[in-house]
């Protein structure tokens, strides 16, 4: 640690009660999606372990874990009612100790925040029979019964949690079933637990509490996570949020308050609560503050800080005593230590892409845009290390994210690598993207590997459309073909050379008309950025689709923005129909739209511009050019790929070099898949 960064507030430790946090910095509860039947097994631990590796001070698990079979499973959630789980949390525990960090976990029962038509296939349970819009269930008002079963089950199941050896456990209380009972929103009842006073809507809660005091005794740490105010008119106010911390901290029972603000019943108001890229920065860290200052008490928090510096100015202004930049982990599980040597700048920067959170809610495993180490400890090492051996010549050809991803990885491992790219800058379909104001984060991803690049001594070299002359010359070991793609157009019955791309509207080769129909047949990110952009533009725009619901591979939080400025513009969406041919009509173009479900034409539309997505085709004639001199012939060991290890196929014996091509140089993918590809196949080179 430097004299300057022994200073730093967020390196500074901070006593929670019995405990000793080793700094101000903390991964708050969420849901990776990494269990084994519900136990938080190897690739769950190694998560972990991997932060507590990187410096962090807490750790904190789960998103939520259960403690009743009637709160099935949502998100992959823990399921702490079972004694079962107990043996994996102790060794998850035990190996995030040996290296500093302290644990702890959140439970929950999720109330109305899940749905019954899987796992025991159980009704699910609330305050009141309030149907939540995001799962959909309607659920059944708690009874006198449930009521009693469900607090044996929290103190059950804190106690199970504190055999594991975990330093504290935080009950989960926005959008669960424990808030529920506090909100005029989702709480209709009568009887003593009704919103009528405090003391009814707390009613639950201090039974929980009392029960879990009662079955792991006065130091174990309990905290809350906790909806302080709603930000809806007709839900929790500010100022009842204010008086349910002070009464939650006058009862004694617990030891800090980790603050949210808002609701997560639907995706709109669920990115306000964890905002995306595009969105304000740390937008509710004041309002922690103002419940710290009123409170007096232990105040964690978590909302888009994205950056040490904001984390830094929250410590260091009194606003939070835990500072939690939960996907800035995801995107790099070092922050701590990095922070320590004086290394900031080697951060690899959370985006805002929320491709991790997107991804828990439609039921995958966490992963981050653009590191494709996390979640795959046990096979992607977070940092490169030298190559053994004689050092190698790599040559890749293209600078997109696939590109860039393999220069660092094979610079780091101390090769001599040179780049080949056709534009005058690295970053490839990223650029594209970052055409839309909201999405100007991402060319992060590009950025920091460009630094790496430039301190692992890769040689950039910028305006060149290599062909296999200029990587012949360069007398390789390896070479990189990542080349990318080039939009293509769905195939039309006729006038595929009346439709532009929406690459063309992106790179500003084509400009939007006053009246435009677009064609998505693709459902990700690159349509819908180019559709955003056409109707913020002033132009009239209908989106036709052949799928069922509109955005397929977009998920909930990314589509909101999306959903926003297309309402806003009156944008059309039409879906489950496809366009078949597109025809000059005068001065506009005549479009005759199909239906797979009835067989049949159904209507046209007379436009001024068509626009199409339609992914990319790779773009590989320099890797079939190359392919007969390499050594592999471009051949992948899938297996070895699949399982981490060293590529070794040498069909050709006599060829010169290794040859493999990655990300959309092989098929049209997305960000992730170019640079997983990047870091898997140089990382043992």
């Amino acid at each position: 640690m430097t004299n300057a960064s022994s200073r730093d507030p967020l390196l500074q430790p901070y006593q929670l009660k019995h405990l000793t946090l080793r700094n101000r910095l903390m991964s708050t509860a969420h849901e990776p999606n990494y269990h084994h039947d519900g136990m938080p097994a190897d690739k769950y631990r190694l998560y972990h372990v991997e932060k507590a590796k990187g410096g962090i001070a807490l750790t904190m698990t789960a998103g939520s874990a259960i403690v009743s079979p009637d709160s099935p499973a949502a998100f992959g959630n823990l399921q702490v009612y079972k004694d079962e789980i107990v043996p994996h949390v102790k060794r998850l525990t035990d190996e995030c100790h040996e290296h500093g960090a302290a644990v702890m976990i959140q439970i929950t029962h999720l109330g109305r925040r899940t749905n019954w038509n899987h796992s025991d296939w159980l009704p699910v349970l609330a305050a009141s029979p309030v149907r939540e819009p995001a799962h959909r269930a309607f659920p059944k008002e708690m009874e006198d019964w449930d009521i009693e079963r469900i607090i044996k089950d929290y103190a059950a199941a804190a106690q199970r949690m504190q055999a594991g050896g975990m330093d504290g456990i935080e009950l989960e209380c926005y959008g669960h079933l424990m808030d529920g009972f506090w909100s005029p929103l989702t709480n209709m009842r009568e009887d003593e637990y009704s919103t009528e006073t405090f003391d009814n809507r707390l009613r639950f809660t201090n039974r929980v509490l009392d029960a879990i005091r009662e079955a792991v005794g006065p130091e174990f740490i309990v905290g809350c996570r906790l909806v302080a105010d709603e930000d809806n008119v007709r839900g929790i106010s500010k100022a009842d949020g204010l008086e349910i911390c002070q009464r939650l901290v006058d009862g004694g029972q617990i030891d800090f308050l980790n603050i949210i603000r808002g609701q997560v019943e639907h995706d709109a108001p669920l990115t306000k609560v964890i905002p995306i890229g595009g969105m304000r920065s740390a937008p509710h860290l004041d309002f922690a503050g103002e419940v710290r200052e009123a409170t007096k008490f232990p105040v964690f928090h978590a909302a888009r800080i994205s950056d040490v510096a904001t984390a830094r100015h929250a410590v260091a202004e009194g606003k939070l005593d835990m500072v939690g930049m939960t996907r800035p982990h995801i995107a790099d599980p070092h922050i701590v230590n990095k922070v320590a040597e004086g290394k900031e700048y080697t951060i690899r920067p959370c985006v805002g892409a929320t491709y991790c959170l997107d991804r828990i809610y439609e039921g995958h495993g966490t992963l981050c845009i653009h590191n494709p180490s996390t979640g795959r400890e046990g096979s992607m090492p977070h940092t490169i290390q030298p190559a053994e051996g004689s050092r190698r010549k790599v040559v890749i050809v293209g600078a997109g994210p696939a590109g860039l991803e393999a220069a660092r990885v094979a610079g780091e491992r101390g090769h001599e690598v040179v780049v080949f790219e056709a534009a005058n800058e690295p970053g490839g379909q990223i650029r594209l993207a970052t055409r839309l104001d909201r999405r100007k984060e991402l060319i992060g991803i590009a950025d920091w590997r460009a630094e790496r690049c430039e301190e692992a001594g890769v040689e950039m070299r910028f305006n060149i459309f290599a062909d296999a002359g200029d990587v012949r010359a360069e007398e390789p070991d390896v070479v990189i073909i990542a080349t990318g793609g080039l939009p293509q157009t769905p195939s039309l019955d006729e006038g595929e050379d009346l439709v532009v791309s929406s690459w063309d509207i992106l790179s500003g080769d084509v400009k939007p008309a006053e009246d435009v129909l677009m064609y998505d047949d693709n459902g990700q990110h690159p349509g819908f950025t180019a559709a955003e952009f056409i109707c913020r533009s002033g132009s009239k725009l209908e989106m036709i689709s052949p799928e069922r619901f509109n955005a397929p591979d977009i998920g909930g939080m990314n589509y909101v923005p999306y959903a926003q400025a297309f309402q806003e513009t009156g944008t059309v969406i039409t879906i489950n129909t496809d366009v078949r041919a597109v025809r000059r009509k005068g001065n506009k173009l005549e479009v005759d739209l199909w239906s797979k479900y009835t067989g049949a034409p159904v209507g046209e539309r007379l436009v001024d511009q068509v626009v199409a997505e339609h992914g990319t085709a790779p773009l590989d004639e320099l890797y079939f050019e190359l392919k007969e001199e390499s050594r592999n012939r471009g051949e992948v060991d899938y297996q070895a790929l699949i399982d981490g290890r060293p590529q070794e196929i040498a069909t050709n014996p006599d060829g010169a070099f290794q040859l493999f091509r990655i990300g959309d140089a092989v098929a049209s993918r997305n960000i992730h898949a170019a640079i997983y590809d990047g870091l898997r196949f140089l990382k043992d080179v």
